[in-house]
């Protein structure tokens, strides 16, 4: 996320900042997200919660494994940026952040 954050700052894109913490995700937010870029690109499955819970070896339904997120929303990979457009973007590589946020079509 820090990295995130600073690229951003560093470019100047204007950006709202939610932690799922202390703010989290409502189902019908958590579905939207899925529906735009699926549970594989969402979930982090290489997290400490995901290996916590010991979630790699269960052979969970997508009706579970949203169950999870919501339940544990720190498996979901982060940063997710979401554009004013409804594109979404998941996890930090500042190739795609540039595309990104100059709305290039190719996310």
């Amino acid at each position: 996320m820090k990295k995130a954050f600073n690229w951003l700052d560093e470019h100047e894109v204007p950006y709202e900042f939610r932690d799922f913490k202390k703010d989290p995700l409502a189902t019908d937010e958590l579905d939207e997200l899925v529906h735009f870029v699926g549970l594989d690109v969402l979930v982090n499955k290489r997290g400490m919660t995901w290996k916590r819970l010991g979630l790699a070896d269960k052979n969970l339904s997508d009706e579970e494994l949203k169950k999870e997120l919501l339940d544990h929303q720190t498996m979901i990979k982060r940063p997710v940026l979401i554009r004013e457009d409804d594109a979404v973007l998941v996890g930090f590589d500042e190739d795609s952040f540039e595309s990104f946020v100059s709305g290039g079509s190719d996310q």
